[in-house]
């Protein structure tokens, strides 16, 4: 059975190339605990080409947390930054890669791109 997380990490892997991590080289870990043991997500990076495995290994950048608040997070139930100020996600190395990557995280469900929220706000006025 397939959870946000396993989704996530799949569709990440068919991207390719990512435009929003074109100045990104590097690799990240995801340690994510739950009851059954551990699941870690290798993501490797190079100037915006993205793959992905579920090798361990040493990387440049590590995030731990639950799998739990990782599913929240990709369902936008919550969201990554807050996640990080409640250390229910912690992450240790390249603290620049992380920041990058959280771009490919999923926008809360009631988010809206700035440009369409101003289109509204015209109409209205």
């Amino acid at each position: 059975m397939s959870n946000p997380t396993t989704s996530f990490f799949q569709s990440l892997a068919r991207r390719g190339h990512e435009t929003l991590l074109e100045d990104a080289t590097g690799t990240i870990r995801f340690d994510l605990t739950h009851e059954q043991g551990v699941d870690r997500w290798f993501v490797a990076i190079e100037r915006g080409h993205i793959s992905v495995s579920r090798d361990g290994g040493k990387a440049d950048c590590v995030f731990h947390g639950s799998r739990a608040i990782f599913d929240r997070i990709l369902a936008g139930q919550s969201q990554m930054y807050p996640s990080w100020l409640r250390n229910e996600v912690t992450t240790e190395g390249d603290q620049r890669l992380a920041r990058l990557f959280v771009r490919l995280m999923p926008a809360p469900p009631e988010a809206h791109h700035p440009r369409d929220f101003g289109r509204e706000r015209r109409r209205a006025a």
